[in-house]
């Protein structure tokens, strides 16, 4: 009657051994470590690396616990912290010796103790939380100067556009840092110029003098509209950061401007800091521009000469020189999406572009009038240019083209990434980096960890004096709720918070309440004359539907909670969701099989070990009656 059979047997078997492997890993801590990542596609972390990395720290004295390749990275585990950051200037000097050009990524990391063999399985710890394990810490530095540059750049341009559709002739167009310069021959362009400046750009200021023979206007940036201009690239680039941040898939990131120039970094829980680091602090703005291929161009790609007036020198990635215009046809500001792919003639890495409709009118007029024309890709990263490449236009294109050249897949998906999640306003320069404790302390894990301990023991106790062996039964299934609810946490590298774990002392609770309802309804059974295997049997059966619906009415809420909060109630959320369904399995199928192999094996069952089991008096029944 009461017998499992061997599959059911083989399911708990199986869901034991994963759970206790998956939940290993998390009793073993975590040790302070460097991490060392390539920052260029020409270098790479191999044996050679780790052999210098070796030699750096012997010489400087610090003996490391680890040095092993993981992946594309290699990481040192260290005993400390102090001996973390003395590691990672020792790294950082020997790998980087010219600092303006570095080749490798160097950043502090969080190391699991846990043995090589449980990693090769792919089990890892959960991800713990800023209030709990702590995290990465950035502090971020915008170039306000760089936006208002860009924007005088951009307004340089829209200024050269007016004035040809106005047909209001000028001797050239500069710009002198944030200044742009007109140069004019009369007074009657300069005039019609002035007029149109202050209809058109209502941002600028302008006024104009005598320059030898010809007349130099001068507009530049009002302050109320440079103020405005560093607001927005502000919070452009928060915007830009969120985007990153979720494509690296860091769960609750805290994001936060501070004071007028900087920006506040914090990832919880997480554990390739040095792509982090790289991905946060590229500033990948992405520029179309017209190659110029006269003379004087080739002149100075071929004998190094002066570029012609209004060019640009720039380097493709085999190192070929390329001179291209000043003026910008398309920004990455104009881009709604960037994939990245293979070519189906070449099969070499590609990213596929497309762009609004305004970017979209622009290439085609641009292609059009420029037909057989070489067209240059220009990638700005930290300040420095580089052309992806520079085709030929063969035919009018639109809003949907590509980017291809000598860059390798992994290379193609970081640029897709980058450019889809949005250009920086402004170029960001990483000032602060640490790797931060709990941000409630150290007192508060204690007690976070100590509220589950001592919830967990207060319900064993109670549910092995009330209900005798079915109580143990109940607590040893509440043992097993936990285990796999930290194992599909792993498993999941879900990031557990502080009412992370307040979700799960509440679980506790819950999940012994499906316990409780079994055993009452066996008790409920035996009080009625039932046999005892007969009891069993029922009390499982019939608790199940009320089980059921209790648990399918909290899992509703706590979606909605998950759905619908965010920060530590999303934290919250999680486990509550999980630590629900995890105590369905352990609360009824695996506590009945454990019910099962001690009783259902006496076919002559007497009594079972439930507690004090109270029947009314005989002669209470008859005065009842």
């Amino acid at each position: 009657m009461n017998r499992y059979p061997m599959w059911k047997y083989a399911i708990i078997l199986v869901a034991l051994v994963v759970g206790a492997l998956f939940t290993l890993p998390n009793f073993f801590g975590e040790a302070p470590a460097v991490q060392v990542s390539a920052a260029k596609a020409s270098v790479k972390v191999d044996s050679t690396t780790q052999v210098r990395v070796g030699e750096a720290l012997k010489a400087a004295g610090i003996t490391a616990d680890l040095v092993t390749i993981d992946g594309t990275s290699l990481k040192v585990r260290v005993d400390g912290a102090d001996t973390q950051i003395k590691a990672k200037d020792v790294i950082q000097k020997a790998l980087n010796p010219d600092s303006g050009n570095p080749g490798y990524v160097v950043a502090l990391n969080l190391l699991s103790r846990s043995p090589v063999w449980l990693r090769s399985l792919g089990a890892v710890p959960m991800y713990l939380g800023l209030d709990l394990r702590g995290g990465v810490h950035f502090m971020l530095q915008v170039d306000m100067q760089a936006a208002l540059t860009k924007k005088a750049e951009a307004l340089a341009g829209d200024i050269r556009t007016g004035l040809r559709e106005k047909n209001v002739r000028h001797s050239g167009i500069s710009r002198n840092a944030q200044l742009i310069e007109i140069q004019f021959r009369d007074t009657q362009a300069l005039d019609a110029a002035k007029a149109l400046i202050q209809e058109q750009f209502v941002d600028l200021q302008v006024s104009s003098a005598p320059d030898g023979a010809q007349y130099k206007l001068t507009a530049s940036i009002k302050p109320e509209a440079a103020r405005r201009v560093q607001d927005q690239a502000l919070k452009q680039n928060i915007t830009t950061l969120h985007n990153r941040i979720n494509e690296l898939g860091v769960s609750e990131p805290v994001i936060q401007q501070q004071g007028l120039d900087r920006i506040v970094v914090q990832l919880p829980g997480v554990q390739d800091t040095a792509k982090a680091k790289d991905i946060l602090g590229r500033t990948a703005t992405l520029e179309l521009r017209l190659v110029d291929d006269s003379a004087e161009a080739q002149a100075a790609v071929s004998g190094g000469g002066v570029v012609p007036f209004g060019t640009e020198r720039f380097l493709e990635r085999d190192g070929r020189a390329v001179i291209v215009k000043k003026q910008v046809i398309l920004t990455g500001d104009s881009l709604t999406d960037a994939q990245p792919g293979l070519d189906s003639q070449t099969q070499q890495p590609k990213v596929d572009l497309t762009v609004d409709a305004k970017g979209g009118r622009t290439m085609r007029d641009v292609s059009r009038e420029n037909l057989k024309k070489r067209m240059a890709i220009v990638l700005f990263e930290k300040g420095k240019g580089e052309v992806l490449t520079a085709p030929v236009i063969q035919g009018e294109l639109g809003n949907r083209f590509q980017i291809s050249g000598s860059m390798s897949i992994s290379e193609a998906n970081d640029l897709a990434l980058l450019l889809r999640a949005g250009s920086l306003a402004a170029p960001m320069e990483i000032i602060e980096e640490r790797t931060i404790g709990p941000s409630l302390g150290a007192e508060n894990i204690a007690k976070g960890f100590d509220s589950v301990t001592w919830g967990f023991v207060a319900v064993t106790v109670f549910m092995c004096a009330y209900y005798m062996l079915f109580g143990v039964i109940s607590s040893v299934s509440l043992a097993v709720n936990l285990l796999l609810l930290v194992a599909v946490l792993s498993m999941l590298q879900a990031t557990l918070t502080l009412p992370g774990m307040a979700a799960m002392a509440l679980v506790l609770g819950m999940a012994i309440d499906a316990n409780v309802l079994i055993n009452e309804r066996v008790r409920e059974e035996l009080r009625n004359g039932a046999s005892p295997q007969a009891a069993i049997q029922a009390g499982y059966d019939r608790a199940w539907a009320t089980i059921l619906d209790s648990n399918v009415t909290t899992l509703i809420a706590g979606t909605a909670l998950l759905a619908f909060g965010s920060g530590p109630v999303r934290g919250f959320a999680v486990v509550h969701c999980l630590g629900i369904l995890t105590s369905m399995f352990s609360g009824v199928f695996f506590s009945r099989g454990l019910v099962n192999l001690w009783y259902g094996r006496q076919n002559k069952l007497k009594n079972v070990s439930i507690g004090t089991v109270w029947r009314p008096e005989p002669q209470a029944q008859v005065s009842s009656n």
